[in-house]
């Protein structure tokens, strides 16, 4: 679903994404996880088609992102660690937007708000204007927003950030549930114990260059993944 072929992405002299490769299959869901500033973000807007890449290819579902973006778009759904939100909308008004991007009919759009507003129960404030949102709703309204349409990759930067626990747990039967009909989730995340409870691989990155990629029972063996993650940090200081 998901190909990444000798990805680099420079700011300046800084080389943000070095040469990084990785595939991730239909039905997994895999954590890519790294220090701060270790290109997590600048990959996955890469992928999404918001910044454009210095070398190295990307495919999504067997489109590629340089000769057939659009296809790639029409695919997937990213959802950035600091969403940007039509604060003047209503609710209900900025799903409709996002449903009439992806061409949603008029029955479809309805099963799948109605659905995934009330898995995170936000479905009786969808009339409120977003303005008024807290920021755990907001966040509860962008992953509606990005789920509505049915993509088949999905992109997510931090996404359980804000979420209280009742949501963040339902999020997670969300995304087993996607994964169980063959949507690829690539997410990054700081949570680590999340990530090894529900992730089936994981992607390690260190200042721009991927050093481990695998399942993650092959990953974290007889170790936790938050010590692996440890371990790298302690070996970025010394």
């Amino acid at each position: 679903m998901l190909e990444i072929n000798n990805l680099t992405k420079k700011f300046g002299e800084k080389i943000a994404v070095d040469n990084l490769s990785l595939k991730v299959e239909n039905g997994q869901i895999c954590a890519f996880i790294g220090h701060n500033g270790a290109g997590k973000t600048t990959t996955l807007k890469a992928i999404a088609g918001i910044i454009d890449f210095d070398d190295g290819e990307i495919f999504v579902d067997n489109f590629s992102l340089r000769t057939n973006s659009f296809e790639v778009k029409k695919n997937l759904a990213y959802v950035p660690d600091n969403p940007q939100l039509y604060e003047n909308l209503k609710g209900i008004e900025f799903l409709n937007f996002i449903s009439d991007v992806f061409e949603l009919n008029e029955k479809e759009r309805q099963q799948q708000i109605e659905n995934f507003s009330k898995r995170f129960e936000i479905y009786d404030n969808l009339g409120e204007v977003i303005s008024s949102y807290s920021h755990g709703m907001k966040q509860k309204l962008v992953l509606v927003s990005a789920l509505i349409h049915k993509p088949k990759l999905l992109l997510l930067d931090e996404p359980f950030v804000g979420l209280d626990p009742v949501s963040s747990h339902e999020f997670k039967l969300i995304m087993k549930e996607l994964a169980s009909k063959g949507v690829t989730i690539f997410y990054s995340t700081h949570v680590l114990d999340v990530a090894e409870k529900i992730c089936s691989h994981v992607a390690i990155i260190k200042n721009g260059k991927l050093i481990a990629h695998d399942t993650m029972t092959k990953i974290t063996s007889d170790n936790s993944l938050e010590n692996i993650f440890l371990e790298l940090e302690n070996e970025k200081h010394n």
